[in-house]
Order: C-alpha cells, then sequence, then structure tokens
C-alpha cells in the first residue's frame, strides 16, 4: 500500500464523521446509579426484605376470616315445640298412680294448643361466619417483630454492599478503557513514524543509498505496527462495550483520563473508615440479629394468650330458634414440653451468635487487611510510574538522537528500530503503571468504605470537608507570622 493512502486510511479511522459523545467518570458513576440493571436488582432485593417486619407485625396484629358453606342434605329434620297450652277437663282425675308427684289428683290436664316447628336440618343449608383473632400475649411474636427489623437493617447493609461492588466494577472498566485509550494513541502515534519511516526507506531504496532488506524491515515494522493498532482499538471498543452494558445504554461515548483518587492522610483515618463499611456494619448488626433469635426461644417457653370472637349466620335456626349467634374465646396456650425442640434451639442459637461474633472479627480484620495491603500496593504502584516515566523520557531521548543519526548517515536502520520499539514500550509500560496507581488507590478507597458513599452521606462528607478547610485557612496567616 502507498505509504500516503495508508496515512489517510489511518487517520480517517481515527477521525470518523460523528464524534462520539464524552462520559466523564463521575458521569459514569451518576449513570450507574439510575441506569444499572444490577443496581435496579439490588434495590429490588433491598424492597423485598424491607417487608420482614410488616410480615413479622402481622402475627401480632388483628386477623379477621369470613367464610360461607352450602350442604346439600339427603332429609331435612324438623323439631316441634309448643308455644301455648289450654286446660283440659278430661272427666277422670290424673297423676293418682304417681304418689310423688306435687297436688292432689285432678281430672285437669294441659294441652298444647300452638306448636311451632323448628328445622334443626334443612336440605339447602346455608352458613356464614366472620372470625376475629387477636393475640393478647405472644413474647416469641414479639421478638420476631424485633428479629424482622434488625434484619431489614441487615438487608439494607447487605444492598449497599453490593451497590458498592457493583460501582466499583463499573470504576474499574472506567479506568481500563482509559489506559486502552491511551494505549491506542501510543500505537496510532508509532503507526505514524512507522509509516513515514518506510516512506523514507522508498525514497533511499529508490536512490540506491539502501538496500532492499532496509525497505522490507520498515514494511515489515509498519505492518507490526498496524496489526498492534487494530488490537489495541478492539480491545479499547470491547471494553466500552462491557461498560456500555453495566450502563444499559449504547456503546457510543468515548471515555477521558480520569486524575487519580485522592486518599485521606493518615492510614488511622482509613482504619477509622473502614469500621463503617456496610459488609462490617451488617457482620456486627448480626450478632444483634443472632441475639434476639435466642431470646425469641427463650420466650418460647411462656404462655400465650389469645382472643377469638366469630358471629354465624344459617338458614336453620336450630334450637334456639334464631338464625344469628356469636361467641367469644379467651385461650390460654402453654407449651409444657414439645420434645426438646426448644432446648435443641437454644444450643444451635449460642453456636450462631458464636459464629456472628468471629465473622464480625474477620470483616473487620480483613477491612484493615485490605487497607494495609492496598497501601503496598499503591506505594509500589507509584514507584513503579516514577520509573515509567524514567525509561519514558530516556527512551524518547534515545529516539530523537537516534532519529538525528540516522538522517546524518551515523546510525543504522536496525538502531532505528530498536530506539521506536523502545519508545513504544517505555510509553505502554507508562500508561500502564499510571493505570494501576490509579486502581491502586481506587482500591485502597474502596477498602476504606470511602468508595461511591450514598448520595446524602457523600453530601455529608463534602460538606464536613469543606468546614474542617474553612478553619484551617486563618491559621496559615499565623504560622506564617511565626515563621
Amino acid at each position: 500500500m502507498n505509504p500516503l493512502a495508508l496515512v489517510a486510511v489511518v487517520a480517517l479511522a481515527a477521525e470518523p464523521g460523528t464524534a462520539p459523545r464524552t462520559l466523564t467518570f463521575q458521569e459514569v458513576l451518576t449513570r450507574m446509579e439510575s441506569q444499572s440493571l444490577e443496581l435496579q436488582a439490588a434495590r429490588a432485593r433491598l424492597a423485598q426484605a424491607q417487608e420482614l417486619s410488616s410480615k413479622a407485625w402481622s402475627g401480632y396484629l388483628p386477623q379477621i376470616t369470613a367464610s360461607a358453606s352450602y350442604t346439600r342434605n339427603n332429609a331435612e329434620a324438623v323439631f316441634a315445640l309448643p308455644t301455648s297450652y289450654a286446660i283440659r277437663d278430661v272427666g277422670t282425675p290424673q297423676n293418682t298412680d304417681v304418689p310423688d308427684l306435687p297436688g292432689a289428683p285432678t281430672n285437669l290436664t294441659m294441652v298444647p294448643v300452638g306448636v311451632q316447628e323448628v328445622p334443626i336440618q334443612k336440605k339447602n343449608q346455608l352458613g356464614a361466619q366472620v372470625q376475629l383473632n387477636q393475640a393478647i400475649f405472644a413474647p416469641a411474636l414479639i421478638m420476631a417483630i424485633k428479629s424482622a427489623n434488625i434484619g431489614e437493617e441487615v438487608a439494607t447493609l447487605n444492598v449497599e454492599s453490593a451497590r458498592r461492588e457493583i460501582l466499583f466494577g463499573a470504576a474499574q472498566l472506567y479506568f481500563g478503557a482509559a489506559g486502552l485509550k491511551q494505549a491506542v494513541d501510543v500505537q496510532e502515534r508509532l503507526l505514524t513514524v512507522y509509516v513515514a519511516r518506510e516512506k523514507d526507506a522508498q525514497v533511499t531504496f529508490e536512490a540506491g543509498a539502501q538496500p532492499k532488506v532496509a525497505l522490507l524491515r520498515a514494511q515489515i515494522d509498519r505492518a507490526r505496527a498496524d496489526q498492534d493498532l487494530v488490537r489495541a482499538r478492539n480491545s479499547y471498543t470491547s471494553t466500552i462495550q462491557a461498560l456500555a452494558t453495566l450502563l444499559n445504554e449504547p456503546a457510543d461515548f468515548d471515555v477521558v483520563v480520569p486524575e487519580e483518587p485522592v486518599l485521606p492522610q493518615g492510614i488511622e483515618q482509613l482504619e477509622a473508615a473502614s469500621n463503617q463499611r456496610p459488609d462490617v456494619l451488617a457482620a456486627q448488626r448480626n450478632i444483634d440479629l443472632q441475639e434476639a433469635g435466642r431470646s425469641a426461644v427463650k420466650w418460647r417457653y411462656a404462655p400465650t394468650l389469645g382472643l377469638s370472637a366469630a358471629y354465624r349466620w344459617a338458614n336453620a335456626a336450630g334450637f334456639t330458634g334464631e338464625n344469628t349467634s356469636w361467641l367469644i374465646t379467651l385461650g390460654l396456650q402453654w407449651v409444657i414440653w414439645d420434645g426438646g425442640l426448644r432446648e435443641a434451639e437454644l444450643r444451635e442459637s449460642k453456636a450462631k451468635i458464636a459464629e456472628a461474633k468471629a465473622n464480625a472479627a474477620i470483616a473487620e480484620n480483613r477491612a484493615k487487611d485490605e487497607i494495609r495491603r492496598g497501601l503496598l500496593d499503591l506505594a509500589s504502584a507509584r514507584a513503579n510510574r516514577s520509573k515509567a516515566e524514567e525509561q519514558l523520557r530516556l527512551a524518547r531521548e534515545s529516539q530523537r538522537l537516534v532519529d538525528v543519526s540516522f538522517k546524518a548517515g551515523t546510525a543504522t536502520y536496525l538502531e532505528v528500530t530498536d530506539a521506536n520499539t523502545s519508545l513504544a514500550t517505555a510509553e505502554t509500560g507508562f500508561v500502564g503503571e499510571t493505570l494501576n496507581a490509579s486502581l491502586a488507590a481506587l482500591r485502597v478507597l474502596k477498602a476504606a468504605g470511602l468508595f461511591a458513599p450514598p448520595p446524602q452521606q457523600a453530601q455529608e462528607g463534602q460538606q464536613a470537608q469543606q468546614a474542617q478547610e474553612g478553619q484551617q485557612q486563618p491559621q496559615q496567616p499565623q504560622e506564617g507570622q511565626q515563621q
């Protein structure tokens, strides 16, 4: 391919007709808050967990049920009841054979003159009932409500921890995309250099100043640089696509190189902040949750008192002669022995409390360990970045001197190739070490629980930092006067 045509192709590929929109690091985090499907799923799980207390309260609040029934019987049962009597003279004295009856023998007797038929069972029998159940004293339910409230807090902290993990994953992708973008810029500059070098080799070969092997070496280097550029662009595009998937939007944006995160001064501040990490707080609250569960088991030894009321209607009046009836029942239940179930659950809850305390200590130690190892990694990354920056400066100077010598005819093309390769390696290494330093600082922030806090907490932190800076500003002139 003609070198001029290749330069034109690279320029068209690097500058498309429609420039993509640019998203900053903070814009990506903001969009993740509102558009991420993972965060939406986490918030949906939180909404489910926030119904635990409502479910627990349902056992202690009044419960009203209504029912209706229809029964087809094979026969109808009717009970006749006299409603009025008349005294009749039967002519013969009565009660002569039963001396135990009070009164003297008489010829008068009572004869029913009115009869009411009361249906006891109808063929088509209808019935309806409304029942009310209310727990008056149920200690186990009270402790269950307390456990549900703590469970909601633990679920909230777990979702917040998942939220920060999701945002940290997006942050890593963003920093990776920024590093790959810089790598693309490096490869584009190298391809431009190699294209120009191929052009010079073509001219010198045609003039007879260099052998054809120099031209072939220049063409090989240009082809390798072209391949490296395609590979770098594909890697950058793949990372942008992964980031766009997290954002739940099209991959039609570009990124900018973010600044390295600023860390608080002092490991004590970082370790103190790590105690407020959502996972650490959740582990601590889990101890309270297990203790509440143990208390609920203990309260199961106490009796429970409940109230039940019912109102019934039936189309068969029954012996009362009324179609409606109601009742109120006050019941006391006390489980004296349940086969040792409560004792087993007490032993189990004791083990769960010990496990929760151990997990809380593990979470605290893990947070501090992540901070300390993160600070060591950050120090190493910054040292490597300084060395990479020095190597880049030396490689640029070496490449410049070799290029001058080559134009003066005192350096070979092999030396030029080695200088360009060293420069490309140095530039790529500096980009990678800069990215590693930023990611190391980001991991320290995450380990301290200072990465992507909730909006309200972040605003409070900014206000506190501004207030602290405002208190420190008046002290600076006094220090200057003392000096």
